[in-house]
This record gives C-alpha cells, structure tokens and sequence, in this order.
C-alpha cells in the first residue's frame, strides 16, 4: 500500500480499510485531490485482502462538509461542469467496487459529503451528526448525485423537500426519513461499525460482491436488464466450490436430509 497520501489517513484492521478524510482545516471538504486520492485508495485496498471500506472523518465536527466551494467558486460554468462529472466518476465507481463501503458518518455531513454516503452501500450515523442536501441555500444544487440517488433512497415527495427546503436533519431525524440505516452512540461509531459488518463479513466475498452488483443494476436498469445480470451473477457463483462443499457437510453431518441420490463422487470431488 502506497503512503503517498496527505488528505487520506488509510489503516487497515483485519479484513476492513479504513479511510479518513483529513482536510480537518477546510471542513473535510471534497476537492479535486481528495477525488483522486479516494479513487487512488479503493483501487489499492481492492487488490489486498480487504473487504470492506469504511469512510469517516477526521476530527469532531465534519464527516465530510460537503464539495469544497472555495475550488468550486473558481470555476467557470464548464468548468463547474467538469467538477460535477469528476465527482460523479469517483462516486459511481465507489458504487461499482466489489469492496462493501461504509460510510461512519461522526459528524456534519451535507452537500457532496451526503452525496458520497449515499454512493455507499451502507450509511452509519453517530448521535450527533447532522444530514441534508443544503446547496438551493447557496444558489446551487447537488451536483454529485443527488438529485438521483436520493429519490431512489426515500422517494421523489420526500427528495424534493429534503433538497429544496435544504434543511439539515438531526441524527434521529435522518434515521427515521432513511437518510442513514443505523444510528448509534457518536463515542461508539467505529465498533458499532465493526459490529455491523462482521456477520456480513462471514459470508464468501465473491457472493457478497456478485450479490452487490446485482442489486445495484435494479436501479439502473429495466426489470429484464436487472434479472439478466442476476442470473449472470448467480452463474458466477457456481464457478466457486463454496456452496457444494457446504451443502455436502450437511448432507454428510445430518444438518440437512434428502431423498435424493447424489452423483458419485459430487461430495468427494465439491466437499
């Protein structure tokens, strides 16, 4: 792993990356280099053990607060254009990585900082973290995403008045309009973040990888689009021994009873 990194902290812990904003003095805030050093950091940690990433923020006050604006009120309207797609690139190739990402949100989270948890699998919130879109308030509009995966998230009603009232929800808030999927005590968010992946974690990486793609294509893709990359996926899985080894210990230890007589050879050969 390259240490080639000054706005990521990256720790590895068993089989989970963890990747800290640290740009504590602009707010945590997503710039151009912070896009290229995350995409630098999920390619990595891909080719390693890992199979989790965890994202978080350093400090006590931001998780992430949002693009950073002092790059983005430099721009011209191309320009701006250009920092959209940047960042979209960075967080649909957060969504396509085969590594479950997590977003430890342990403090203010809005504007880009929301948009990159919501391009994460899963969102975990501290007590005290606050959540929303709030760029109409500052003569924008999200442009990382947004507008998009929002209204997948909570419904179209719902994603227009958390984006155009730009309101920021307290933590207990944001759980109850699934803004985030677990809250948890902001002195306890990395354990508590632990403790919520590891029974995910006991299952075989390629099933959780394959099983990720083929939930995300049903956003994305028409109904029959979606069931062809299912099956595509779940033919992939019997490229593994995993589930034939599995079912013949059951078979063998009384787990599971058949009246089916199996090939010769299958539990010798699978299990």
């Amino acid at each position: 792993m390259s240490n080639n990194y000054s706005l990521l902290r990256i720790e590895y812990r068993e089989d989970i990356c963890w990747l800290t904003v640290n740009r504590v003095k602009d707010r945590n805030s997503i710039n151009t280099a912070l896009m290229e050093e995350l995409d630098r950091a999920l390619t990595e940690a891909e080719g390693t053990p890992a199979r989790a990433a965890v994202i978080t923020g350093a400090g006590k006050t931001y998780f992430i607060g949002g693009a950073d604006g002092v790059e983005m009120m430099q721009c011209n309207p191309d320009e701006a254009a250009a920092f959209s797609r940047r960042i979209q690139n960075l967080f649909n190739r957060m969504e396509a990585s085969p590594l479950l990402l997590v977003a430890a949100i342990n403090g203010l989270c809005f504007g880009g900082g929301y948009e990159l948890a919501l391009a994460c699998d899963f969102r975990i919130a501290g007590d005290r973290a606050r959540i929303g879109l709030p760029e109409v308030k500052v003569g924008l509009i999200p442009g990382g995403g947004g507008t998009q995966r929002l209204p997948r998230v909570v419904g179209l009603g719902r994603a227009l008045e958390i984006i155009l009232s730009g309101r920021l929800y307290p933590a207990k808030e944001a759980l109850k309009l699934n803004l985030v999927q677990a809250l948890v005590p902001a002195e306890h968010l990395l354990e508590e973040t632990v403790k919520f992946l590891r029974p995910i974690l006991q299952s075989p990486a390629y099933a959780l990888a394959q099983a990720k793609k083929a939930v995300r294509a049903s956003q994305d893709r028409s109904l029959s689009e979606g069931l062809r990359v299912e099956t595509e996926e779940f033919r992939k899985c019997f490229d593994h021994p995993y589930f034939v080894k599995l079912m013949c210990h059951q078979i063998k230890t009384g787990v599971l009873s058949t009246t089916v007589s199996l090939p010769e050879g299958l539990c010798e050969e699978g299990g």
